[in-house]
């Protein structure tokens, strides 16, 4: 089955938002600890910071080469690097945490997370204290391990989208735009299931739900040692990862959209994502700090951060379609796209997971480890966007504003 025909069809487990973490377990004794020893940046969320799609710089529908920047253990984060600590949380060695300039960094965020644990079969930790005593341990748990032996000086979150029902939202769009003609469009913006998740009381209901993951978040520090103005609390906001209707270099007749694209939406579609989804969804996330009642945090703006490198965005393109064969080329970084392609259907015979769809990618994980290191190093928040071309220590040249 070709690259292209594997998103023709529909799979709706593909888009569970994902963050991964490099430390899963309780850690070993440390002599640091509050204030002592090389400082940490700690990231905790979903799949929108752990660092899902971070293996790959771009898409060609010609082949995965191109595009594979981190290979086959871009996602394993045990001890030996040859596997994961959690299935599917995909803690990628690109991801955010890892800031540098003697920083060190953590990551303890897991793909599909919601803002409390989901203990099934499929484990996703939230930002609670969850503990099954038997290894399986909530996020603001972990955080609590970590940061009582080690100098934890920032905690980087993104959560909520999983709670706004991402996944299904998607995929309700991709599936309109599959089964219905382009002469009678049939869109999600106004499927019932979705509206559902953006009425005035699930809005409130998911603001107060990110407000006390925001609260475990201080507790657990809380009981590590620290006093709330000794750390910092780092929102970020969820970035646009399709242009609006302009910006698309598909039409939105026939199925290239989606078969070449991978970019499955019609275009009312995608300027009601834009116009209105992802500003309520960061809206929320931005109220539901000041409910959380903590005076330690800032925000990362990163609405905009890859307007200009979106997905299927007439700015950038395929590997094959702007003249490139490797991710490796100096322009690679200018040309290509920086979220990964919608995937629809089985990935068996690739190295593709369809969780990867629609997250942003090796390119726009290294430009968000950026800005967190501007906003730590600076003592701020602020708007993370692009700030030209090429790379520079090998990220894309990014600004805080």
């Amino acid at each position: 089955m070709s690259l292209r025909s594997r998103r023709l069809s529909i799979a709706s487990a593909s888009l569970l938002l994902t963050t991964g973490a490099l430390v899963a377990t309780a850690p070993a004794a440390h002599a640091d600890g509050p204030g002592t020893g090389t400082p940490y940046v700690v990231t905790v969320g979903d799949s929108y910071i752990s660092g899902e799609a971070g293996r790959w710089a771009g898409s060609s529908n010609n082949s995965e080469t191109p595009a594979d920047a981190l290979g086959a253990h871009a996602y394993h984060d045990n001890a030996a690097g040859t596997g994961e600590q959690i299935a599917k949380c995909h803690r990628s060695r690109s991801a955010e945490a890892y800031i540098g300039g003697g920083v060190g960094g953590i990551n303890l965020a897991c793909s599909g997370a919601r803002t409390t644990t989901s203990a099934g079969n499929d484990f996703k930790p939230g930002l609670d204290f969850y503990d099954n005593g038997a290894g399986r341990q909530g996020q603001a748990k972990l955080l609590q391990q970590f940061a009582t032996t080690h100098n934890v000086q920032q905690v980087v979150v993104s959560i909520g989208g999983n709670d706004f029902n991402f996944a299904s939202i998607v995929t309700s769009c991709v599936t309109d735009f599959l089964t219905s003609p382009s002469w009678y469009p049939d869109y999600c913006k106004d499927d019932s299931s979705v509206v559902a998740n953006f009425t005035a009381a699930n809005i409130t209901a998911v603001r107060a739900r990110i407000a006390a993951s925001f609260q475990n978040l201080r507790t657990a520090m809380r009981a590590a040692g620290y006093a709330d103005n000794t750390w910092t609390l780092l929102v970020q906001t969820y970035p646009s990862p399709i242009p609006s209707a302009s910006g698309f270099r598909y039409g939105q007749s026939g199925f290239t959209r989606q078969s070449v694209g991978g970019c499955g939406f019609w275009n009312a579609d995608a300027d009601w994502a834009n116009a209105t989804a992802l500003p309520t969804i960061n809206n929320t996330v931005r109220a539901a700090i000041g409910q959380s009642g903590l005076t330690n945090t800032r925000v990362l703006e990163l609405q905009s951060a890859f307007n200009g490198r979106r997905l299927c965005e007439k700015t950038v393109g395929l590997y094959e379609e702007v003249g490139l064969s490797s991710w490796t080329q100096p322009a690679a970084v200018d040309k290509t796209e920086w979220v990964n392609q919608i995937r629809t259907v089985t990935t068996v015979g690739s190295n593709y997971y369809l969780q990867e769809s629609l997250h942003p990618n090796y390119w726009a994980q290294l430009a968000t480890r950026s800005c967190v290191r501007q906003a730590y190093t600076q003592h701020r928040g602020g708007t993370c966007t692009i700030a030209g071309t090429g790379l520079v220590n090998g990220e894309p040249r990014m600004t805080l504003n």
